[in-house]
């Protein structure tokens, strides 16, 4: 939860606090002061552009950097043509990392015309070693990298940075780095700028314990830590009262929520005392792991009003045997008496999932059992990707990697299945009336808005940006595809 701090009543000249997060709006205000030395010089203040790369854990990260920005007097810049660009990365798969290399050249051709402008670098990619040398070697006119665990020492780092490029010509030493390779430090009560005025993520736990051996997440994000509960639901109603009527609970394993906690609580739980906040029409989550994925759960989606009737499952692979090599810890039967166990009690629920196709070792028959659980389980919609080595993870070393051309074949099966059954189940509810909010005006037709119902499926309509964070009735007249066309109803 965020509370106004007035960054002038800071005496800049004192000694920095010790205490988080005091210290982070000491330097806050520090970085104001540089703030208006810019001004002064160029009769304009500082535009920043914050580039996010990676999930829903990145989005909400960079809404924190916007956040800081805005505070310590950034105008904000969706250019990259600006005065400080940050990119916050992603490392799930190398070619993430490659976008970044070939996104570096751009920026270092633009901070030769504009010798003032600072580039920063954070996120997963930044806590890989070998990456940072890289970077040292080959991009030295980078100012400022740091990683997941000590992004709330931004405002620290970034003043860091302003310093050594205002006090002389930036050599590679004069690279502000600091990387940290894990902590159990939570800080609270910082600025963020959120995209959304309707809806926001809201992160409710950080890291991972699960290092399922094709995922660098647990190595780069580091181990589970929980959020109290009782700072989560601060930060979800002080959303209420500023109008947010949807958030989406992040972790990446919401599931196991809370055992960590001096006090432990389950997801459930903490789901239902959510529920109880006033303004908060929608509740989302993500992602489910399925080993975690309780009874308790599934009976508190089901009696619940406000929690959206969609669950992203990600099943990865459908044969036991890989899923086993995959490090998962469920197998085939499990995730299917899973799946019919929660549509048993909901009915309606949308499933979706992600699949990894050509893991190594996967034989046609191992294929085919992923078939045949997409068949069975029926998705709504679901992410498949054809394997790549990720450098660091178990999996990038086994023997037995299969061939591109036979990956690709497979993949174009797997997808094909997909689409039919999605494109089949697509128009189940057209003529019925179901509630949408309304998120934004139609990309291609100004005079439309576009929206999603509680099973994440999307709505076009009639209308005006003035209907944008209402949560209209609205009669679905028609299915095409992917998505509904409706009309307001009233």
């Amino acid at each position: 939860m965020y509370q106004e701090i007035d960054l002038d009543k800071i005496d800049i000249h004192a000694e920095p606090p010790i205490e988080e997060p005091a210290r982070q709006y000491y330097f806050m205000a520090k970085c104001r002061k540089w703030v208006k030395g810019f001004e002064q010089k160029h009769g304009r203040l500082p535009k920043s552009c914050v580039v996010n790369m990676g999930c829903q854990m990145n989005a909400r990260d960079s809404e924190k950097l916007t956040g800081i920005l805005r505070k310590i007097g950034y105008c904000q810049s969706d250019s990259e043509e600006a005065d400080f660009v940050i990119y916050n990365t992603c490392t799930v798969r190398e070619n993430a990392n490659n976008k970044v290399y070939g996104r570096l050249g751009y920026l270092n051709g633009m901070q030769k015309k504009n010798p003032d402008m600072l580039i920063g670098l954070c996120g997963c990619m930044m806590q890989e070693p070998s990456v940072v040398e890289k970077i040292k070697e080959s991009y030295s006119f980078v100012n400022l990298i740091f990683g997941t665990h000590n992004l709330f020492q931004f405002a620290e780092l970034l003043f860091c940075a302003m310093e050594k490029h205002s006090s002389a010509q930036k050599k590679k030493a004069d690279m502000t780095i600091e990387i940290w390779e894990d902590t159990d430090q939570i800080v609270e009560n910082l600025p963020n700028k959120r995209k959304y005025f309707f809806k926001s993520g809201v992160n409710i736990m950080f890291g991972c314990n699960n290092f399922c051996s094709y995922c660098i997440v647990p190595y780069v994000r580091g181990r589970e830590r929980s959020r109290r509960p009782e700072e989560i639901l601060r930060e979800i109603e002080a959303l209420a009262a500023d109008g947010v009527v949807e958030v989406m609970l992040l972790g990446q394993n919401v599931n196991s929520y809370g055992k960590n906690l001096e006090t432990p609580m389950t997801f459930a739980q903490l789901l239902r005392e959510a529920e109880n906040i006033d303004g908060i029409e929608r509740i989302r989550f993500m992602t489910s792991h399925p080993k975690d994925l309780s009874d308790e759960l599934i009976e508190t989606m089901k009696q619940s009003k406000k929690i959206c009737r969609h669950l992203h499952l990600p099943l990865q692979s459908g044969s036991s045997k890989i899923l086993k090599k995959m490090n998962r810890n469920y197998t085939k039967e499990q995730y299917l008496a899973l799946v019919e166990k929660l549509r048993n009690a909901i009915p309606d629920i949308a499933v979706t999932t992600d699949i990894i196709v050509g893991f190594p070792g996967e034989t046609e028959e191992d294929f085919e059992e992923t078939m045949d659980v997409v068949r069975k389980v029926q998705y709504d919609s679901a992410f498949t990707f054809i394997y790549s080595k990720r450098t660091g993870t178990p999996a990038a070393s086994m023997e037995d990697q299969i061939p591109e051309e036979l990956v690709k074949k497979r993949f174009d099966r797997l997808l094909k299945e997909v689409q039919q059954i999605a494109s089949a189940k697509a128009g189940r509810y057209t003529g019925s009336v179901q509630k949408v909010l309304i998120e934004q005006v139609n990309e291609q037709d100004a005079h439309l808005v576009t929206g999603r119902m509680s099973n994440n499926s999307i709505v076009h309509l009639p209308g005006t940006k003035e209907r944008i964070g209402t949560i209209a009735d609205v009669r679905l007249t028609e299915c095409r595809g992917f998505y509904y066309l409706g009309e307001v109803v009233g």
